[in-house]
């Protein structure tokens, strides 16, 4: 009888970083979307607006790789105030050749939120200006957390400015963070300032309302925005995404339903017909990242099933590398 993988979150933890390599994975997941042979169905999601909750699930399948992952995502942003993390969930993976369950990582949002983390240092490698003085994270949260730390593998930057709704909780990132990073961070009084005085700017929030406005653009500005990963949420100024010199997706057709240019989209922006940018085109050579110091670009990122697939397949050959995880009989 085939035996099924079963890997805790502490397991996971202790083997699968939010690290260089990791975001290669990442990088080489969205080139392989851009080839046209992946397998990628629309996500499925629930909402909950009764208990401010949802939940996706997503799914890839990546030829090549030796399992594929199906995720269920749930995400309920009251959490904190119940001392519990916004995200939870599991991934469950199977043989790409039988389709029989392979391995199940109870990882609680743990790969998600690396995966997504690693996301956001892809399109810093191509996007990103080669210079980064001052680089601005809006949100104060764990993903503001590892967007930081993925930015910085990347690239090398002077300094950060966090802004988040509540003060309290920027000064403690800032607190925080500086003795991470070793570089000076300091909590904005406004998102304009930490707009205005960044290159690279990550937004990481929930929001429902457009946090960004297109008046504070300025020459050689890049921004990544991922907080938007559901048709209800929006980051930015829907002006910003017309105005950007380079806009890229993750996804179009996934970003026609959810995320920043959906917003664009619904305020009569953008139309459905506009077609930016993929990441996996510039991963894969077929596009150009940043052509010029300049230049104001956008990345628009809702999170797709490649790079869950990515990852689970890298964090199942970890473990078993490592001797990692629990056989149980199927």
């Amino acid at each position: 009888m085939p035996e099924i993988l079963l890997v805790t979150e502490a397991e996971l933890k202790a083997n699968v970083q939010l690290d260089k390599p990791l975001i290669d994975i990442i990088e080489q997941a969205f080139a392989k979307l851009d080839e046209g042979q992946v397998i990628m169905p629309p996500v499925l999601s629930m909402e909950l607006p009764m208990v401010n909750g949802e939940v996706d699930v997503k799914t890839a399948f990546i030829p090549g790789l030796d399992s594929f992952t199906v995720k269920i995502s749930p995400g309920f942003f009251d959490n904190p105030l119940k001392g519990l993390p916004s995200l939870n969930g599991l991934m469950v993976t199977f043989d790409s050749e039988t389709g029989r369950v392979k391995a199940v990582l109870l990882d609680n949002g743990y790969l998600t939120d690396i995966r997504t983390a690693a996301a956001g240092g892809v399109a810093a490698r191509h996007l990103a200006p080669q210079r980064v003085d001052t680089a601005g994270i809006v949100g104060a949260g764990l993903q503001a957390r590892l967007q930081a730390k993925a930015l910085l593998l990347e690239r090398d930057v002077g300094q950060l400015l966090v802004w988040a709704r509540d003060p309290n909780s920027a000064e403690a990132y800032a607190q925080a963070q500086q003795d991470a990073l070793g570089i000076p961070v300091n909590s904005a009084e406004s998102i304009e300032e930490l707009v205005k005085a960044s290159q690279v700017v990550v937004t990481t929030t929930p929001s429902k309302q457009a946090l960004i406005k297109a008046d504070w653009l300025h020459p050689g500005l890049h921004i990544t925005a991922m907080g938007s990963d559901s048709p209800e949420k929006n980051e930015l100024d829907p002006r910003i995404l017309h105005m950007a010199d380079r806009l890229v997706v993750d996804r179009i057709t996934q970003s026609l339903e959810r995320g920043e240019m959906r917003s664009a989209i619904k305020a009569g922006i953008l139309s459905s017909g506009d077609c930016p940018y993929e990441l996996g085109a510039i991963c894969r050579g077929a596009a150009a990242g940043r052509l010029s110091d300049s230049e104001i670009s956008v990345c628009d990122l809702t999170g797709t099933g490649v790079q869950d697939t990515a990852i689970a397949d890298h964090s199942i050959k970890i473990a078993v590398k490592h001797g990692r995880g629990t056989m149980i009989d199927s």
